[in-house]
């Protein structure tokens, strides 16, 4: 049962980002915007306590929600042979970016919470 509500917290903050996204014109899509308030939601323990086992089956079984995106992929060989050097330098520059940004956050938060320690050491 607690899948179950699991599940429908997720398909919830999905159709809601969907909603979102489209009634805003935003360019991000609706499930990424339901993840950004997955993020938020997850501080509940009774959103963190029902997701959390879901979200454990699927991380277990990530490896078969990629048969759908390979067998894309495979119909679509024509494409990826015209597209496919912008694709590869348009993954690689994103991947640089996204490793870029994400150690950038990173030192920040550890400067902002070393910050907090030695002032609450020093207050």
């Amino acid at each position: 049962m607690l899948a179950l509500r699991g599940i429908t917290w997720l398909l919830l903050l999905q159709s809601i980002g969907e909603l979102i996204s489209r009634s805003l014109h935003l360019p991000l899509p609706g499930p990424v915007v339901g993840m950004l308030l997955l993020l938020p939601a997850l501080r509940w323990p009774l959103v963190r306590d029902c997701v959390q086992p879901v979200a454990e089956f699927l991380m277990q079984h990530l490896s078969l929600l990629f048969v759908p995106v390979g067998v894309g992929v495979m119909t679509h060989l024509d494409v990826l042979g015209q597209y496919g050097a912008r694709i590869a330098i348009v993954i690689v520059l994103s991947t640089w970016i996204s490793l870029a940004v994400t150690a950038l956050v990173l030192r920040a938060l550890m400067r902002a919470l070393m910050r907090g320690h030695t002032q609450a050491d020093h207050g």
